[in-house]
Protein backbone atom coordinates (compact mmCIF):
# COMPACT_ATOMS: atom_id res chain seq x y z
CA UNK A 1 0.00 0.00 0.00
CA UNK A 2 1.37 3.70 -1.23
CA UNK A 3 -0.04 5.64 2.23
CA UNK A 4 1.74 8.40 3.99
CA UNK A 5 -0.78 7.15 7.09
CA UNK A 6 0.35 4.63 9.89
CA UNK A 7 -1.12 0.87 8.64
CA UNK A 8 -3.41 1.43 11.69
CA UNK A 9 -5.05 4.92 10.49
CA UNK A 10 -5.50 3.17 6.85
CA UNK A 11 -7.34 -0.09 9.18
CA UNK A 12 -9.12 2.72 11.22
CA UNK A 13 -10.75 4.14 7.87
CA UNK A 14 -11.67 1.37 6.08
CA UNK A 15 -12.57 -0.82 8.90
CA UNK A 16 -13.39 -4.80 7.99
CA UNK A 17 -14.12 -5.56 4.69
CA UNK A 18 -12.22 -2.81 2.46
CA UNK A 19 -14.11 -3.41 -0.81
CA UNK A 20 -17.37 -2.66 -0.19
CA UNK A 21 -16.18 -0.35 2.38
CA UNK A 22 -14.35 2.02 -0.22
CA UNK A 23 -16.97 2.02 -2.66
CA UNK A 24 -19.29 2.74 0.49
CA UNK A 25 -16.94 5.43 1.92
CA UNK A 26 -16.98 7.29 -2.09
CA UNK A 27 -20.66 7.23 -2.14
CA UNK A 28 -20.89 9.08 1.23
CA UNK A 29 -18.53 11.59 0.28
CA UNK A 30 -22.05 13.44 -1.94
CA UNK A 31 -23.92 14.04 1.07
CA UNK A 32 -21.11 15.20 2.98
CA UNK A 33 -21.31 19.03 4.42
CA UNK A 34 -18.34 20.87 2.73
CA UNK A 35 -17.06 21.14 6.45
CA UNK A 36 -16.93 16.98 6.63
CA UNK A 37 -14.97 17.33 3.39
CA UNK A 38 -12.45 19.25 4.68
CA UNK A 39 -12.21 17.62 7.96
CA UNK A 40 -12.17 14.24 6.35
CA UNK A 41 -9.31 15.86 3.65
CA UNK A 42 -7.11 16.75 7.22
CA UNK A 43 -8.16 12.59 8.35
CA UNK A 44 -6.85 11.41 5.18
CA UNK A 45 -3.72 13.11 3.89
CA UNK A 46 -2.44 14.75 7.20
CA UNK A 47 -2.58 18.28 5.59
CA UNK A 48 -5.01 21.28 5.80
CA UNK A 49 -7.70 21.51 2.79
CA UNK A 50 -7.29 23.48 -0.07
CA UNK A 51 -9.53 26.32 -0.65
CA UNK A 52 -10.83 24.67 -3.85
CA UNK A 53 -14.78 23.73 -4.58
CA UNK A 54 -16.77 20.69 -2.85
CA UNK A 55 -16.21 18.61 -6.73
CA UNK A 56 -12.60 19.07 -6.36
CA UNK A 57 -12.81 17.88 -2.72
CA UNK A 58 -15.11 15.06 -3.34
CA UNK A 59 -12.68 13.72 -6.26
CA UNK A 60 -9.41 14.25 -4.40
CA UNK A 61 -11.01 12.46 -1.46
CA UNK A 62 -12.39 9.64 -3.38
CA UNK A 63 -8.95 9.29 -5.83
CA UNK A 64 -7.42 9.11 -1.94
CA UNK A 65 -10.02 6.84 -0.55
CA UNK A 66 -8.74 4.32 -3.51
CA UNK A 67 -4.83 4.72 -3.32
CA UNK A 68 -5.41 3.97 0.68
CA UNK A 69 -6.84 0.87 -0.20
CA UNK A 70 -5.31 -0.45 -3.42
CA UNK A 71 -2.23 1.90 -3.50
CA UNK A 72 -1.09 4.74 -5.61
CA UNK A 73 0.54 5.22 -8.78
CA UNK A 74 4.31 3.02 -8.97
CA UNK A 75 7.79 4.44 -8.59
CA UNK A 76 8.06 4.08 -12.13
CA UNK A 77 4.57 5.77 -13.91
CA UNK A 78 5.92 8.75 -11.21
CA UNK A 79 9.17 8.83 -12.86
CA UNK A 80 7.60 8.70 -16.49
CA UNK A 81 5.43 11.30 -15.69
CA UNK A 82 7.82 13.62 -14.26
CA UNK A 83 10.19 12.84 -17.32
CA UNK A 84 7.05 13.66 -19.89
CA UNK A 85 6.92 17.09 -17.60
CA UNK A 86 10.35 17.93 -18.12
CA UNK A 87 9.83 17.34 -21.93
CA UNK A 88 6.47 20.29 -21.69
CA UNK A 89 8.58 22.63 -20.00
CA UNK A 90 12.23 22.17 -20.52
CA UNK A 91 12.83 22.05 -16.61
CA UNK A 92 11.81 26.30 -16.48
CA UNK A 93 10.21 27.01 -13.69
CA UNK A 94 8.93 29.79 -14.66
CA UNK A 95 6.67 27.84 -17.21
CA UNK A 96 6.12 25.25 -14.80
CA UNK A 97 4.09 27.86 -12.20
CA UNK A 98 1.57 28.96 -15.55
CA UNK A 99 -1.41 27.75 -14.49
CA UNK A 100 -3.11 25.41 -17.03
CA UNK A 101 -6.15 24.54 -15.27
CA UNK A 102 -7.66 28.11 -16.51
CA UNK A 103 -9.53 26.82 -19.84
CA UNK A 104 -11.87 23.72 -19.33
CA UNK A 105 -10.68 20.86 -20.82
CA UNK A 106 -10.93 20.21 -24.23
CA UNK A 107 -14.13 18.97 -25.49
CA UNK A 108 -16.27 20.38 -22.42
CA UNK A 109 -19.65 22.04 -23.37
CA UNK A 110 -20.37 25.46 -22.05
CA UNK A 111 -24.44 26.13 -22.14
CA UNK A 112 -25.91 29.17 -21.11
CA UNK A 113 -29.13 30.53 -22.14
CA UNK A 114 -29.56 34.00 -23.14
CA UNK A 115 -32.80 35.72 -23.76
CA UNK A 116 -34.78 32.38 -24.35
CA UNK A 117 -32.24 30.98 -26.58
CA UNK A 118 -29.91 28.26 -25.19
CA UNK A 119 -26.69 28.72 -26.70
CA UNK A 120 -23.40 26.13 -26.56
CA UNK A 121 -19.95 26.56 -26.79
CA UNK A 122 -17.46 23.92 -27.23
CA UNK A 123 -13.56 24.01 -25.79
CA UNK A 124 -11.23 22.82 -28.29
CA UNK A 125 -6.99 22.96 -27.66
CA UNK A 126 -7.12 26.75 -28.95
CA UNK A 127 -9.72 28.06 -27.94
CA UNK A 128 -13.40 27.95 -28.22
CA UNK A 129 -15.98 27.01 -30.91
CA UNK A 130 -19.35 28.40 -31.13
CA UNK A 131 -21.97 27.75 -34.05
CA UNK A 132 -19.12 25.65 -36.41
CA UNK A 133 -16.95 29.30 -35.87
CA UNK A 134 -13.57 29.44 -34.00
CA UNK A 135 -13.21 31.99 -31.69
CA UNK A 136 -10.28 32.64 -28.98
CA UNK A 137 -11.81 33.44 -25.71
CA UNK A 138 -14.96 33.21 -24.27
CA UNK A 139 -15.26 36.87 -24.13
CA UNK A 140 -15.19 37.08 -28.08
CA UNK A 141 -18.33 34.19 -27.60
CA UNK A 142 -20.24 36.39 -25.25
CA UNK A 143 -19.90 39.64 -27.47
CA UNK A 144 -21.21 37.34 -30.51
CA UNK A 145 -24.03 36.35 -28.52
CA UNK A 146 -24.92 38.99 -26.62
CA UNK A 147 -23.82 42.49 -29.18
CA UNK A 148 -22.12 44.30 -26.16
CA UNK A 149 -18.92 42.75 -24.17
CA UNK A 150 -18.85 40.76 -21.90
CA UNK A 151 -16.03 38.89 -19.23
CA UNK A 152 -16.63 35.90 -21.57
CA UNK A 153 -15.94 33.81 -18.17
CA UNK A 154 -18.37 35.63 -15.77
CA UNK A 155 -20.87 35.32 -18.84
CA UNK A 156 -20.70 31.61 -19.01
CA UNK A 157 -20.68 31.02 -15.25
CA UNK A 158 -16.93 30.20 -14.82
CA UNK A 159 -16.16 33.01 -12.55
CA UNK A 160 -18.38 35.81 -10.78
CA UNK A 161 -17.88 39.11 -11.72
CA UNK A 162 -15.49 41.35 -9.96
CA UNK A 163 -13.82 37.83 -9.37
CA UNK A 164 -9.65 37.24 -10.28
CA UNK A 165 -9.39 35.18 -12.89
Amino acid sequence: MSSHLPGAVVSTIFGGNMQSTIVNQIVSLRTQTVVELRQRWIALTGSAPPPYNRQFLESRLAYRLQELAIGGLSRETKQRLHALGEQLDGGNMVVRRIRTDRKPVAGTRLVREFRGIEHSVTVTIDGYEYQGRPFKSLSAVARAITGTRWNGWVFFGLARAGERI
